[in-house]
């Protein structure tokens, strides 16, 4: 019989490609997922697998959580969020609710189930960096949202679990991740939006002075280092960062992205306070502890985001 893992969040963009990976390595996964940023078309191709059922429902719920949970539960890796910037300063509470409080339930099933536990965080809780020498676990954190405020909390949560009953727990903070499946509206990517403008002839728009920088990780790569770090019994109480170690800002990205006629134009950032300038990954802490390293490159991701971006507009 199969291990079982839990997935919150299943049927978003990352949640997908976490199934995915847990799929072809022989896990029976019970996803979660409330349908709010995500859809079923996106786990379209797992549906006809007997090792992968979907429940809707919200994290926010606690019998809803619990329903997923019983003494068979090896793992749970826990995705679903509110991950918009934007919103999070236009309403705090949905962030705090989804993040926080259905982090709290998650916690908690875990720790009935005696279930270990990969909190997936996110670089957003960093401090600004102004050297070249990359974020690492230890670098100070600064959250210039409440989107970035209540990861942080869901962080500080999981780490009293841990500590105060010894629940099996590692916090994975994947830098900017891209990919199919991504949206390409304002909640999507800045490698998903390029792209999918310039494949419409639409000009790609780059918010400020298109300085600020990104380490972008392609969701392969990620979705490994998610499922490397659940399992990792190395990792157990860590923090744990994956990204590629390299940044590109996004006036580069435009040029990387946009084909000959296509416009690139800057427009007036909409939460500019909320920006982070410079996210560069250290990820050498991860490719220790668990041996893990990106594959992708950032030409060969975006071929391949190109490629599915355009089968898609074509169907």
């Amino acid at each position: 019989m199969s291990k079982i893992v839990v997935v919150t969040g299943a049927a978003g963009f990352i949640g997908r490609w976490v199934v995915r990976e847990l799929l072809e390595r022989g896990y029976t996964v019970r996803g979660l997922d409330d349908l709010s940023n995500s859809s079923h078309r996106n786990i379209a191709e797992f549906e006809d697998s007997e090792r992968f059922d979907l429940v809707e429902g919200d994290v926010c719920n606690p019998k809803t959580v619990t329903s997923r949970f019983d003494d068979d539960v090896d793992a749970c890796i826990h995705l679903a969020a509110e991950i918009d910037v934007q919103e999070s300063l236009e309403d705090p509470q949905s962030h705090f609710e989804s993040n926080v409080v259905g982090t709290q339930n998650i916690l908690e099933a875990c720790r009935q189930a005696e279930a270990r536990l990969g909190l997936v965080g996110t670089c957003m809780v960093y401090d600004m960096v102004d050297s070249d020498a990359g974020i690492d676990e230890e670098h100070p954190v600064k959250p210039a949202s409440p989107y970035a405020g209540s990861k942080l909390a869901a962080e500080d949560l999981a780490e009293g679990y841990y500590h105060g009953y010894d629940l099996p727990v590692t916090i994975l903070r994947p830098f900017n991740t891209y990919g199919p499946y991504q949206k390409t509206s304002m909640a999507g990517g800045v490698v998903s939006i390029f792209t999918n403008r310039d494949l419409q002839g639409k000009p790609l728009k780059i918010f400020g002075d298109g300085t600020q920088t990104r380490d972008l990780l392609y969701a392969t790569d990620c979705a490994r280092f998610i499922v490397d770090g659940t399992f990792s019994d190395d990792a157990i109480g860590e923090v744990l960062n994956a990204g590629t170690g390299t940044d590109i800002s996004i006036n580069e990205l435009a040029e990387v992205i946009a084909t000959e006629d296509t416009e690139i134009t800057h427009v007036e950032h909409h939460h500019p306070q909320s920006e982070v300038q410079k996210l560069l990954c250290d990820p050498s802490k991860a490719e220790e502890m668990l041996g893990w390293e990106p594959q992708v490159s950032l030409e060969e991701g975006i071929d391949q985001l190109r490629d599915w971006l355009r089968e898609q507009n074509e169907s």
